[in-house]
């Protein structure tokens, strides 16, 4: 039987004239010998959930729970496996970095104590491959339907939505909920943007850092994940510099292992995004976020966890790797096989340096123009703000049915949707609109003339 969300869910919430048949031996028997495929087209799907990350595996599980009729397309945790660089650790604490289930059933600490991991609240990094070993154990004991499929174009249908996926399968939907992550909106300067790859790359581009091992690199940028860059190059071999435009760079504070007073939890209460009241405020208050008025949310989000790096790697970089400070890249050119970075100071002088590849750890800029495989009707229609998508309060766009959640709803609901913190949030927001869609929409559908032995 095709799982929408599991068998029992199908059954009580999306269809229920199965009901009266879920113990009926005989009649399991027909449903599985039915052909899976015109069965469900009669049965338009619910939803849709684009992407598998923390976001996308949050939201399934929550689906899940609440009886939504779901399918979840992706590669599990592609982005942390495959676009970020392997030896590195996560800046948000253990405590942060959960993916969420309805009743927090499987925490990052349950997996590390299953596992034998080393595991703290705070004070103790998380290793990438731990966390994206633990997104892996998520998906299979939460999500076990995720299909390893890529959704290539979703157009508008009458009503709702058809999805084309990269195995020529076709399906409609009335919701989509797009949880696609970062890897869709790279950023490089312009000034970079011609060079060839064999010269320069995102730094989303790799995961393995062996490959630049003996070579001179120029890393560009000054937040974590240019410095994570640095010091893994560095220990791997590689002769590394690092560019950023900033006159000094920022690490997060080592944690003192000592128990806060009262009053320092007052003064500084810990949140998953850091300790203060403002972080406390967009880490915990996302839908009060979202009722500030734009201009306000737009300067917090840009000015808000700006670049620094983690505690962890402070001693790495400062001590191993040498920068260029305040200096940012103007132009660039490949000659005699290696590419030459002309860059400017602060003070108005110039320099020029080489290297054999230039790693751009330059961020990420949300772009609806970049998520190629929505139609060229639904991009065009959908109410935006400095390139983004335009929520309500549901993560909802201006076109209905469809949903952003992550780093695409940050303007939203401000800079937590940029980490996986904020994956609770958007999983309980958009499976309660959901549930009410589903309530609203819900058709009965007949018994007779479902089963047919002609």
């Amino acid at each position: 039987m095709h799982s929408l969300g599991g068998r029992d869910t199908i059954s009580k919430v999306s269809f229920p004239f199965l009901l009266p048949l879920r113990n009926n031996p005989s009649a399991c028997s027909l449903l599985h010998k039915c052909d899976q495929a015109r069965f469900y087209t009669k049965l338009m799907l619910n939803t849709a959930i684009i992407g598998a990350g923390p976001y996308g595996l949050s939201l399934a599980a929550h689906s899940r729970r609440r009886g939504i009729p779901f399918r979840i397309f992706g590669r599990p945790m592609d982005s942390w496996r495959a676009h970020m660089p392997k030896g590195m650790f996560l800046k948000s604490d253990g405590f942060a970095s959960n993916i969420s289930d309805p009743d927090s059933e499987f925490t990052l600490g349950d997996f590390c104590a299953e596992r034998g991991i080393q595991y703290a609240d705070t004070g103790i990094p998380v290793g990438l491959d731990t966390f994206t070993g633990y997104g892996l154990a998520f998906q299979k004991r939460m999500v076990p339907d995720l299909e390893d499929k890529m959704v290539v174009k979703i157009e508008r249908s009458s009503d709702g939505y058809q999805l084309q996926l990269d195995d020529g399968e076709r399906l409609k939907t009335r919701n989509v909920v797009l949880a696609v992550g970062i890897t869709h909106f790279e950023h490089v300067p312009d000034c970079l943007a011609h060079l060839p790859a064999e010269f320069l790359s995102h730094s989303a581009r790799h995961h393995d850092v062996e490959q630049f091992r003996g070579r001179n690199m120029v890393v560009i940028g000054g937040g974590s994940s240019a410095l994570d860059w640095a010091a893994l190059l560095s220990e791997a071999g590689a002769q590394v510099q690092v560019v950023a435009r900033q006159s000094g760079l920022k690490f997060h504070g080592k944690p003192t292992g000592k128990q806060r007073s009262l009053w320092e939890r007052i003064q500084h209460p810990q949140t998953g995004l850091g300790p203060g009241w403002r972080s406390s405020f967009y880490a915990n208050a996302p839908a009060a976020f979202h009722r500030l008025p734009e201009s306000v949310r737009l300067e917090i989000v840009k000015r808000t966890l700006g670049p620094s790096g983690g505690w962890f790697i402070k001693d790495k970089v400062m001590n191993d790797v040498p920068l260029l400070l305040g200096h940012m890249p103007q132009r660039a050119e490949v000659r005699d096989g290696k590419v030459h970075l002309q860059l400017g100071a602060q003070d108005g002088t110039q320099r020029e340096i080489a290297a054999d590849h230039i790693i751009a750890a330059t961020g990420y800029k949300v772009d609806l123009e970049r998520l190629t495989f929505l139609s060229s009707e639904i991009r065009p229609k959908l109410r935006a703000v400095e390139s983004t998508p335009v929520l309500s309060s549901t993560c909802e766009s201006s076109m209905p049915g469809l949903y952003f959640v992550g780093v695409a709803a940050a303007n939203s609901f401000g800079p937590v949707m940029r980490f996986a913190f904020g994956a609770d949030f958007a999983a309980r927001t958009v499976t309660r609109a959901l549930t009410r869609s589903l309530s609203r929409e819900s058709v009965e559908v007949s018994a007779p003339g479902v089963f047919t032995t002609k």
